[in-house]
């Protein structure tokens, strides 16, 4: 396709010409898909899972309270609260409400949605809210008075932005926001950071450092840990490369470490995550490994270094949290959750397991306190165990606080692993979880961004899919951070058709061990998933009998000059490079729509309110299927964001689309009878 792409006009976002064509789209999806009374069933159950009264209310400690953010039906925008952890512990905790969002949206004619809030250590008397109109990136920043439940009169104030913000002490913040032109980099975020203090006007805060344009984003944080109080800039060259200064009153002190690794500072310690192998002396540290060091020490120019975690062909690090004394680092094995506590001591580090925990899938760390305490709060699940939530203190064994209920009757749907071999040879682990029988299959993808997909309940997968017979199935797809940054590196741009080359292998190989038919199986996801699935569907178009693409990138021609595309460039390429544009436009979807092949049938969703990844690569590609005879059919929420809707009614909507569409495409439709 010619650059004077005909189709360019729906990139404007809010132009009356491309919502009038929204409009109808979507209408003609309505029609197709919400009339019948399965539809509105299914998406009955789904709400009821979303809304449910009996879910875990996930807290974090601040101070003397646990704080939790809730939606239901009764509050769609949901509600700040807090209780204390004797409360907590009882089935139906005392909450004291501290901000409904529904009221403030209603008394200030705003849609609100609630973006989280940042709280001063130690006092946790003020905060910084982050509210965001219709569920955009950028947001308006308001301080709040914990103590009073009320915004501050002539607090700190941001308009809408993408903006970063953070306490130094109670009189002054640091801030990154559209300052004006040339402020922000050609991503869209912060390149100025400044401290700004109580009372005097935005105009008039300090500078305190200035990245470039093509930069990701600047930003800068304060550390009031008690006698290690610290300040920290940290400039993002791009996605996987960032340097890290230390603020001091003589000026900028760089943190002497590889710019792909990942640096943070606690107490005394330096953390050293690498992304590539790391020669020091004579040593040589791999990619994917932890290290320590002191941090002042290592400031002053010694690199002695210990080697907390060393990866192997099948164990990655996952991430790491610190508690007052100990650090606790999660690890995947063949994408299953390990965790293990290390403790510095004068001898060095020791370590041992986190605690006796049933065997489980999937376990993250939801919160520590390591300003006070060890205490951690960690949740548990596998694709049919619903959640726990457990609280404990390092060195002792955790109580459970808190059990899920299930949303689906978990009796005969199996969970087992499997790897593919893609067309290189590299096994290729995926889950499969149903009954086991041949029937309409579900294959959910990502495959990007060093993001690891890990086993987990989902309540409305098992109601509007298991429950019905099918079967569900998770790829852990090369560019995922499932084994690493290595699994991760090797389908970097002009590598990035291994990640799909591996999700056919998957599709290929279910077929092969007689799980589902190429008329039967469906594929899912969203973003840089959304890409894949324009991938699979312009390039693999015989392996499946549906997709489901949601929030997509597509237009590879573009992308970097939409949103926050420029920021992508170190996972895909600059397609203004000519040597680069020759790899991205072999698998451009939007560009490899061709009128002679056989597309299955196709759903792609998006969000006019996505400030993250333009509404026009759905858009566009919609129209040019359209226009080429192709089965289609669109979906875009004017709300959502890049997460694709404002709250619980419309995820259940556009969760109920989705499944409607899958089962008749692939369970009761015409695409069955194979």
């Amino acid at each position: 396709m010619a650059d004077d792409d005909p189709h360019r006009w729906l990139e404007d976002i809010a132009g009356e010409a491309a919502l009038a064509w929204v409009r109808e789209r979507n209408a003609e999806t309505f029609a197709e898909l919400t009339q019948s009374a399965d539809f509105a069933a299914l998406r009955t159950q789904i709400r009821e899972v979303l809304d449910a009264d009996d879910r875990i209310p996930y807290p974090v400690t601040r101070g003397k309270h646990l704080y939790n953010f809730w939606r239901d039906a009764a509050h769609p925008r949901g509600l700040w609260r807090r209780t204390t952890l004797a409360s907590y512990r009882d089935a139906a905790p005392d909450w004291e409400v501290v901000l409904d969002v529904d009221a403030l949206a209603a008394s200030e004619g705003e849609n609100w949605v609630w973006h989280g809030a940042r709280v001063l250590r130690p006092d946790y008397q003020l905060a910084l809210v982050e509210l965001s109109r219709g569920g955009a990136d950028a947001s308006v920043v308001r301080e709040f008075d914990l103590v009073a439940k009320s915004f501050v009169d002539d607090g700190f104030f941001l308009p809408e932005a993408k903006s970063t913000v953070s306490w130094i002490d109670e009189d002054r913040v640091y801030v990154g926001t559209d300052f004006g032109e040339g402020s922000l980099t050609a991503s869209g975020y912060p390149r100025v950071v400044r401290e700004w203090r109580r009372g005097t006007p935005l105009d008039d805060a300090v500078p305190v450092f200035e990245g470039e344009p093509d930069d990701v984003s600047v930003g800068a944080y304060h550390d009031p840990t008690e006698g290690f109080a610290r300040d920290f800039v940290r400039r993002s060259v791009d996605f996987y490369r960032s340097e890290l200064y230390l603020r001091t009153p003589a000026g900028l002190v760089r943190v002497d470490v590889p710019d792909d690794a990942h640096a943070s500072v606690h107490r005394d310690w330096l953390l050293i995550a690498t992304r590539s192998a790391w020669a020091v002396g004579e040593s040589v540290y791999p990619a994917g490994a932890l290290l320590a060091a002191d941090f002042d020490a290592f400031l002053a120019g010694r690199r002695e270094l210990e080697v907390l975690f060393e990866p192997d062909e099948h164990t990655s690090l996952d991430y790491h949290a610190w508690t007052r004394n100990h650090l606790i680092v999660v690890t995947l094995r063949d994408v299953k959750s390990q965790i293990t506590v290390l403790t510095p001591t004068a001898a060095g580090w020791t370590r041992a397991p986190l605690a006796d925990l049933p065997d489980t899938s999937s376990a993250s760390i939801c919160d520590t306190n390591p300003d006070v305490d060890d205490e951690y709060y960690l949740n548990v699940s596998g694709y049919t165990q619903p959640a726990s939530l457990y609280r404990g203190d390092v060195g002792e064994q955790p109580e459970i606080l808190r059990q899920a209920p299930a949303f689906f009757p978990a009796d005969g749907h199996a969970v087992s692993q499997h790897f593919a071999v893609s067309d290189d040879g590299t096994r290729v682990p995926y889950f499969v979880v149903g009954t086991g029988g041949p029937g309409p299959t579900l294959l959910y993808g990502y495959g990007g961004f060093e993001v690891s997909l890990t086993p987990g309940y989902s309540g409305t997968v098992g109601r509007a899919w298991l429950a019905r017979g099918g079967t569900y199935v998770v790829a852990n797809i090369r560019g995922g951070g499932e084994y690493g940054p290595n699994w991760h590196q090797s389908a970097l741009r002009e590598n990035r058709p291994r990640a799909y080359e591996d999700f056919a292998a998957v599709a290929r190989d279910l077929v092969g061990r007689g799980i589902t038919t190429p008329a039967r199986l469906g594929i899912e996801g969203g973003s840089n998933g959304g890409l894949l699935m324009g991938v699979m569907l312009t390039r693999y178009p015989e392996l499946f009998g549906a997709v489901v693409c949601s929030v997509p990138l597509l237009d590879m021609r573009r992308y970097h000059q939409l949103l926050a595309g420029a920021s992508w460039v170190a996972e895909y390429g600059d397609p203004d490079d000519p040597a680069d544009w020759a790899f991205l436009r072999e698998y451009s979807p939007y560009q490899n729509v061709h009128p002679d092949r056989r597309y299955p049938p196709t759903l792609v969703t998006t969000s006019t309110r996505d400030d993250r990844v333009h509404p026009g690569h759905a858009r566009k590609m919609v129209a040019r299927l359209r226009e080429l005879g192709h089965d289609v059919r669109y979906y875009e929420n004017i709300e959502g964001g890049h997460g694709g809707a404002a709250d619980n009614e419309q995820l259940a909507h556009k969760l109920a689309l989705t499944y409607e569409f899958l089962w008749r495409t692939l369970g009761t439709g015409p695409a069955a009878a194979e």
